[in-house]
């Protein structure tokens, strides 16, 4: 099994590029975001994924390990296979996928060509407690050691303020639950919200537009 490809970039296509090494070509399907930090010529070191079927060998190149893993897990997925995957990963970070899962936000997922409400709903659903070396520690250090996350209900509450306020819920979800591990599970919401808000670079009583 093929696990990285170190070599140069021989060509670039439609969601995919050629990848020489040793003089040898390989065909490896890639996200967008992986194909754009390609450049014909130069070097390419990237994470492959092989997948072999009866009928053929598919390679799947990706900049990063992380983004590797992710495409293994969301094609663990009903109805997410490798071109959904990719398509997936084409508009979203492992860690930005993550964060949108652990949010409970399917809206990012949307943005992906193949990608409807239902699945949308089903991918956030299916990886919700699958995904805790992704977007876990979503809270910096405080000093504080390992004490328990606050409250679930404060941070959706929180979350939600945000959320009728105009921010993004996955932007909300990672603010409110850093803020909330910084403050402590006995902050009273109005003082969470508060802190949130002035991390998010908005206006006391202030919404986007």
């Amino acid at each position: 099994m093929i696990a990285k490809l170190r070599g140069r970039v021989d060509s670039i296509g439609d969601g995919e590029a050629v990848i020489d090494v040793g003089g040898v070509g390989y065909l490896v399907f890639a996200p967008a975001r992986t194909l754009a930090d390609l450049a014909v010529g130069q070097a390419a070191d990237l994470a492959v994924e092989t997948h072999v079927r009866e009928d053929h060998i598919h390679l799947y190149g990706f900049s990063t390990a992380a983004d590797r893993q992710m495409f293994r897990t969301l094609t663990t997925v009903q109805g997410v296979g490798a071109k959904v995957g990719l398509a997936i990963l084409s508009v979203l970070s492992a860690d930005e996928a993550a964060r949108a899962v652990a949010a409970g936000d399917y809206a990012p997922f949307r943005r992906a060509a193949g990608v409807g409400p239902k699945l949308a709903q089903r991918i956030v659903a299916e990886l919700k407690d699958r995904l805790p070396g992704f977007a876990a520690p979503l809270a910096a250090p405080t000093g504080r050691g390992d004490s328990p996350a606050p409250a679930g209900r404060l941070v959706d509450d929180a979350v939600s303020a945000l959320v009728n306020l105009g921010y993004g819920r996955t932007e909300a979800f990672t603010v409110v639950s850093r803020t909330a591990h910084q403050l402590g599970e006995s902050t009273p919401i109005a003082q969470l919200i508060g802190a949130a808000l002035r991390e998010l670079g908005g206006q006391e009583g202030g919404a986007r537009g």
